[in-house]
């Protein structure tokens, strides 16, 4: 369960490549990332499944249409 929460860091957001140097910003950056991957894995985003970084483009693309349903989580 957490490599796969860690791979999901790495690949939809590309954790490992931020080079962050300012400590506590790192890890704020962290604790928003983590946040919108939990967000991520219970929002329903269109009328079939669809891979967290698609889930991560539509509504990046259009959050208008999704901001009701992300705020009623």
């Amino acid at each position: 369960m957490v490599e796969s929460y860690h791979w999901h860091l790495d690949v939809t957001f590309r954790e490992d490549g931020n080079h962050t140097l300012e400590k506590q910003a790192a890890y704020n950056l962290n604790i928003i990332r983590k946040l919108a991957l939990n967000i991520l894995k219970i929002a329903e985003v269109g009328r079939r499944p669809l891979s967290m970084k698609k889930k991560r483009y539509a509504i990046g693309t259009n959050p208008e249409k999704y901001l009701d349903e992300l705020m009623n989580l």
